[in-house]
């Protein structure tokens, strides 16, 4: 099997945020993991955990307190002239999670998708602008005649797709896609998920896909990172992690996703999660190891022993 080819690398990434002495949050808290090209990459977790916090830091929309991002092998935190930091903000694009605050009310679509083409100069005429501008939108599922209307004059899934348009204007190689469907209806998420899986094939693009419906993150994800305040806990093949998940939170994660059996969500034992089960000392070496190919967990030498003997293949 050939080596997948390493897009993104995340080392000891940390984001803390001084909200008054001696209070400090640590929103990220020393996380590594790597994105490879070509996959979607899911990051889940519940409301505070730090995982939109990780994909802002990495596009550089904060600035990381410790730690390295590594993108196409440059540190993206490093000092960068105004022609780098260009260059980097084309290859890194970010379609955010809420459709109404992210387009510009004052601005037609047509220029709020050809902004990116704009400062790049992508497009060498007036004409060639706006033939790339009805491409995308066709691209997304809208079409021409909606290139002059502004975004009031659109539901919130067009305007997510109007969001991914404007993603795809620069001709990206990463996308960090934060919560995209959590503020749509559930009839049209499942529309912009398989439109952001068809965009992948044709474009070769590569995803971080951050979400709290676990159900849609293991359809569209190829593997999946579990955060718990701050911290990565599990970091797994889709599949594996649904089918056979280690860390006790990710276990108690998995069991609160409803099953469409009234009689078996009846029956069904909810695991809750207590996070003082690990007691930790301060010689504890806590940290990710591999339980199984590909599949690894935060935990101590202790635990890592104990989980290697309950999930023996």
């Amino acid at each position: 099997m050939a080596e997948r080819e390493k897009l993104l690398e995340i080392k000891n990434l940390k984001q803390y945020f001084n909200v008054g002495k001696p209070n400090m949050v640590k929103a990220i808290d020393g996380i590594s993991f790597d994105i490879y090209k070509g996959e979607t990459l899911g990051l889940v977790g519940e409301s505070g955990c730090g995982k939109s916090t990780t994909g802002r830091t990495i596009i550089r929309l904060y600035d990381a307190t410790d730690g390295e991002v590594i993108f196409d092998g440059e540190n993206v935190h490093g000092s960068k002239n105004k022609n780098q930091l260009k260059d980097f903000n084309r290859k890194m694009q970010m379609i955010f999670q809420d459709p109404y605050a992210s387009l510009n009310p004052r601005m037609k679509v047509i220029d709020i998708i050809a902004e990116g083409i704009d400062i790049h100069g992508l497009a060498k005429s007036s004409k060639e602008r706006a033939e790339r501008v009805y491409s995308l939108l066709e691209t997304v599922g809208l079409n021409r005649e909606h290139a002059n209307r502004y975004p009031h004059e659109f539901s919130g899934g067009q305007r997510q797709r109007i969001g991914i348009a404007r993603a795809l204007a620069v001709k990206p190689e990463f996308i960090i896609a934060d919560e995209p469907i959590s503020a749509l209806d559930v009839s049209i998420q499942a529309q912009v998920v398989n439109l952001l899986k068809k965009l992948q094939i044709e474009h070769g693009l590569t995803y971080l896909f951050i979400a709290h419906d676990l159900s849609m993150v293991k359809y569209i994800s190829d593997r999946i990172g579990v955060m718990y305040f701050g911290k990565l806990v599990e970091l797994a093949p889709s599949d594996d992690l649904y089918n056979n998940p280690i860390h006790p939170y990710t276990q108690s994660l998995l069991s609160a996703i409803p099953l469409p059996d009234p009689e078996s969500e009846r029956l069904r034992q909810r695991i809750v999660y207590n996070p003082n089960i690990h007691n930790y000392s301060e010689t504890d070496d806590v940290k990710m190891r591999e339980v199984r190919p590909g599949h690894f967990v935060n935990c101590s030498e202790k635990e890592f022993k104990q989980y290697q003997q309950m999930y023996k293949q």
